[in-house]
């Protein structure tokens, strides 16, 4: 992974991130308060070696008590250090329990024995650890070996008696604090991580290029009634753009003119879709024909506001022609609405008739713009694309899934489909931006020509 998809995980998710974090701390903090302070005092203890009157007697004893320092660490947490401390100080415990509040270390190749005790109360740990020490010096006094005359060999002191501590050992707020942000950073970020990793949705064009190498002909961003002017701008030129990449494609030329608009699944965009693309090629100048074939939940008409009583069934039924029941929907623009809504679709649009119709919509219009139910809950879209000049798949940002695509292609080509393109709808501004860091700015300062105040205006909806 590059950086610049590090920063974008981090840009998509940066909410749940901030409060993962947030959480982390808050429950550090909460831990930390609800915490009884510890308070820790310690003691050391330094074994010597007594004068002797030979030189092997100081050897004998400086070696011994190098070598059994390490015993006498072990010795002080057992019942022959603590019992007699038990006694003295009239505690309610065993020398067992009383080990487990004792900490004894001794650094390597010293004769140093540090005695710790931690508890609740200061005063009582540093009398309790001064304690410990005494009775560890008497008891390492009776345990090493003597001389011939009787004195012993190797003898202990308290060299740095315990302290009443002034403040807690434990618990560290401000160590505390500096984990949970680490923590909460670590676990806030690797939740995005996941999520990104799990999150199969369609989001940019990028996405959609991994899966297929069929171009993304024009990206729709996500446009309000109560879009800025630039945005609704930015929006009918990227219905232009889509215009553009078509004609460079060969549509019109030695590729039929027809052309299916289809989605995956239901409300992604297609009839808006449909409908807009319609719009911007009869602007251009080019005899358009809108068709209506989703015979299943008909849209064209109503986004249109025309009257759909009449009309492709009609005609596949022979109760009507093409002539009689084609509206003219504003210049260069005319619509075939669904009809009535026939029992088996899927059979009417794969009938003849629907082929001869095509072969003559073909033949009286520039482009024939067939709007159709989404390609996997249905056949009808495979059936028609199979039939003209190839589909454009509509895809909604940030609701399509990769899965989804994949069976959408993979069942178009099994259906002898050609697609040949994309359409990104429904898509963020600030993705937008992303992808063309100018345009936004661009398209609000770009004076309209006399020819652009004469085109009709887009109605910004992404419903299919």
């Amino acid at each position: 992974m590059e950086l610049q998809q590090y920063l974008k995980i981090f840009r998509d998710y940066w909410r749940s991130i901030v409060a993962t974090l947030l959480l982390v701390v808050a429950a550090v903090a909460g831990y930390t308060v609800l915490q009884t302070p510890v308070y820790n005092a310690s003691a050391s203890v330094f074994v010597i070696v007594e004068s002797g009157e030979t030189a092997g007697e100081l050897s004998q004893g400086a070696s011994y008590a190098e070598r059994q320092v390490q015993s006498f660490v072990q010795v002080t947490e057992t019942a022959v250090v603590l019992q007699p401390v038990i006694d003295e100080l009239g505690m309610d415990t065993t020398p067992k329990a009383l080990a487990g509040r004792i900490s004894v270390t001794s650094p390597n190749s010293t004769s140093l024995i540090s005695v710790s005790v931690s508890g609740t109360d200061p005063a009582e740990i540093a009398e309790l650890t001064d304690a410990v020490a005494a009775s560890l010096v008497t008891t390492v006094n009776e345990l090493s070996p003597t001389t011939m005359e009787g004195q012993g060999l190797v003898r202990a002191t308290v060299i740095d008696p315990a302290v009443v501590p002034s403040s807690p050992s434990a618990p560290k707020p401000l160590t505390n604090l500096v984990l949970g942000i680490m923590l909460g950073a670590l676990l806030g970020y690797g939740q995005a991580l996941l999520r990104s990793v799990l999150d199969t949705r369609i989001r940019t064009t990028a996405d959609l290029e991994e899966i297929s190498s069929t171009p993304v002909l024009a990206t729709i961003g996500h446009v309000n009634a109560n879009a800025k002017p630039s945005e609704q701008h930015a929006h009918a030129e990227a219905y232009r753009r889509l215009r553009t990449n078509i004609s460079f494609i060969g549509l019109g030329g030695e590729r039929r003119s027809s052309l299916v608009i289809t989605s995956t699944m239901p409300g992604e965009g297609k009839t808006q879709t449909s409908v807009n693309l319609a719009k911007v090629l009869a602007q251009s100048g080019d005899s358009v024909l809108l068709i209506d074939a989703d015979l299943r939940r008909p849209q064209v008409a109503a986004r249109l506001g025309l009257d759909s009583e009449l009309g492709l069934a009609d005609v596949l039924t022979r109760r009507g022609t093409l002539a009689d029941l084609t509206i003219p929907a504003m210049s260069n623009l005319w619509v075939l609405p669904a009809g009535t809504v026939p029992p088996n679709p899927s059979e009417l649009l794969g009938s003849k008739a629907m082929e001869s119709l095509l072969q003559v919509a073909e033949r009286e219009f520039d482009h024939v713009i067939i709007d159709t139910p989404p390609v996997l809950p249905v056949t009808d879209a495979t059936i028609l694309a199979s039939r003209t000049g190839g589909a454009i798949l509509v895809t909604r940002a940030n609701q399509t899934r990769d899965a989804q695509v994949e069976a959408t292609l993979e069942t178009l080509e099994t259906g002898s489909a050609e697609v040949v393109g994309f359409v990104l709808n429904d898509v963020s501004v600030s993705a937008l931006n992303d992808r063309y860091g100018y345009y936004s700015e661009y398209s609000s300062g770009t004076k309209q020509t006399d020819s652009s105040r004469k085109k009709a205006s887009l109605r910004p909806r992404h419903e299919g």
